[in-house]
């Protein structure tokens, strides 16, 4: 495969789930002010962006300014509308090597955007076409796609934002801020918490929701799977190359996922932070490493204001 495909159908990955993520985090955020009415307002939109990466000049934002920017803004590569653009243009230039109905379904999607904006629908209606346009392009690369390489490069870079972006909201330290409601926000922004409720059969605790979000090797959006998950992808399209385990991007992520794997929970929290800004930064050196090795030499797409 040309490198030029393979980090096409990376990037759809990375973006399609970004895409999908921030969708689900602005629901819960909107969803959280109208139901707690002792939530504040601007703590809220701090956390919020804190966890998206924004820098803390935007601070005073009010919440159109936050909806606004991480719905429809054009220049922020974190927003809804740029990563679903993003994940249309890879797409473009991947058509041989993707099925029809997934070049239809992110075409469609991104035909569609324009028409949001410009009608000026209520923010839940548009976050619900978006997390269902998502979930329609995630099914369609796992029913319509055969199991090779261009598949094993769509889910790696899937993993690898699933990863990065449950630590980001680790990170952001909802539960330090309000309680058991911010553990239940957490929860609901990885749509995780009927899932640990059937899990743990009880009332939201701090170190059972950490130890769920980080360490559950079932939940598909769990960092500990997603990392397990771009360890096999990498691993796998290394095979032709010779027996290393994926090289410096198989030993990045299998290191990580062993980390969580053998930690007890009760020494992950009591570091929390170090161990959050370990996986942030083993998340950034994959990619890195997965570019070095299978893509063209290019300057990797980041985060920016």
């Amino acid at each position: 495969m040309l490198s030029r495909i393979a980090e096409s159908l990376y990037w759809i990955g990375r973006y399609v789930e970004r895409a999908e993520d921030t969708a689900r985090i602005l629901d819960v955020h909107f969803h959280l002010l109208v139901e707690d009415r002792g939530a504040e307002a601007a703590e809220s939109y701090r956390t919020l962006l804190r966890a998206m990466g924004l820098p803390s000049a935007v601070d005073a934002m009010d919440g159109q300014a936050v909806a606004a920017l991480l719905t429809h803004n054009d220049t922020f590569s974190g927003s809804i509308a740029t990563s679903l653009t993003s994940a249309w243009d890879n797409a473009r230039g991947a058509r041989e090597v993707i099925s029809s109905e997934l070049w239809e379904c992110l075409n469609v999607t991104h035909r569609s955007l324009g028409s949001w904006d410009r009608y000026g629908a209520a923010p839940h209606e548009f976050l619900r076409w978006v997390k269902e346009r998502a979930a329609m392009a995630a099914g369609l690369v796992d029913t319509t796609m055969s199991r090779d390489e261009g598949w094993r490069f769509l889910v790696l870079g899937r993993s690898v934002e699933r990863a990065d972006m449950t630590v980001r909201l680790l990170s952001a330290r909802y539960g330090e801020r309000w309680g058991a409601a911010g553990w239940r926000v957490l929860l609901r922004c990885c749509s995780a918490h009927e899932a640990f409720l059937r899990r743990h059969h009880g009332m939201v605790q701090p170190s059972l929701a950490l130890e769920f979000l980080l360490t559950d090797s079932t939940f598909p959006r769990s960092v500990l799977f997603a990392l397990r998950e771009a360890e096999t992808c990498v691993v796998a399209l290394s095979a032709a190359a010779g027996p290393d385990r994926g090289g410096d991007a198989g030993r990045v992520l299998g290191r990580a996922a062993a980390e969580l794997s053998y930690a007890s929970i009760a020494e992950i929290d009591r570091e929390l932070g170090d161990r959050l800004a370990e996986l942030e930064a083993a998340c950034n050196a994959a990619h890195e490493a997965v570019t070095r090795r299978f893509f063209r030499a290019s300057v990797p797409i980041e985060w920016s204001a």
